[in-house]
């Protein structure tokens, strides 16, 4: 089935809004593109570099043009924007889709239940894996979801036509969309992206705050820079995300804390036959892994 939608709104218009619109006027899934903010700089450079047609900072009105609303915002100000947008659109009868980006679920369903009571039909969350450490409208990316991957975390109640519209207006970037529970999808994300954010950002400070940091960044090779490249990432954003998603963050720590302590007992007493046992399981599952993206390219080759 195909699907098309004349006006879609983005609030918030940054790295992965910018790159929607982008992505969609490509695919010729919608015709124009409103951006929507209180950053009114960032909303005229939009209009500048072709990203959107044009911009208010008037929600009300943004709404009543929107086929789909597409908050793509922090998760924080995510959360906010649901508070805000839901009650305009009680009452209603059709109104727009509404969507997300935001890394967390689970903080996004509480505030639109505290806000309405239920997850609304038309409010169907997602989340595009996929980012860099960039910022801002001028790094939008027409290819940015390409060979990527988009979680929707459809509830009981949500509208089918709703959920199928969100889902073809990822599939139309070149996203492949998968389906997950909220709270699978927030357990996900924290072992894999969450917690490697938090990793980066403690071994960076770590070092920095040694005596010899000088010499450490001096003398740091290819392995440092690419394990540490998404501590350049926007700080604002990733306290957001750990205050969002403590929980399973938490579960994610605790767990990767245990494997380094036996790691560190292990090189305490010289262990090495369980030393090699970690690597050699480790570098495995990293090839397997490898193995799997490789695959997935592959299959999306013309």
């Amino acid at each position: 089935m195909s699907y098309a939608t004349d006006t879609v709104v983005i609030v918030g218009l940054g790295l992965i809004g910018g790159s929607l619109a982008k992505a969609l006027r490509r695919s010729g899934f919608s015709k124009h593109f409103i951006g929507c903010g209180h950053r009114e700089p960032s909303l005229r450079r939009g209009v500048e570099l072709g990203v959107i047609d044009e911009f208010t900072l008037d929600l009300d009105a943004a709404i009543d043009r929107a086929d789909i609303v597409v908050i793509c915002t922090p998760t924080r100000t995510a959360e906010k924007m649901l508070a805000q947008i839901l009650p305009r659109l009680q009452g209603r009868s059709g109104g727009p889709v509404i969507t997300d980006v935001a890394s967390v679920k689970g903080s996004l369903r509480d505030a639109a239940v505290a806000v309405a009571g239920a997850v609304p039909p038309q409010l169907v969350l997602g989340h595009p894996i996929a980012g860099s450490e960039h910022s801002g409208v001028d790094a939008a990316d027409v290819n940015l979801f390409v060979n990527h991957r988009v979680i929707l975390t459809p509830e009981e109640g949500n509208d089918a036509a709703a959920v199928a519209l969100v889902r073809a207006m990822w599939e139309s970037t070149g996203a492949e969309v998968l389906d997950m529970t909220v709270e699978r999808h927030d357990a996900v994300l924290a072992a894999t992206s969450h917690l490697p954010h938090l990793l980066a950002y403690t071994l960076v400070d770590a070092l920095a705050s040694s005596d010899a940091s000088d010499d450490i960044f001096r003398c740091a090779a290819g392995g440092f820079r690419d394990f540490t490249r998404i501590a350049s990432s926007d700080p604002t954003m990733w306290r957001d995300i750990a205050l969002a998603n403590k929980s399973a963050l938490l579960d994610a720590m605790d767990l990767f804390s245990e494997h380094m302590g036996g790691l560190r007992a292990a090189v305490e007493a010289g262990d090495a036959e369980q030393l090699m046992n970690t690597f050699t399981r480790a570098k495995q599952a990293r090839d397997d892994f490898a193995a799997l993206l490789a695959q997935r390219s592959d299959s999306k080759r013309p």
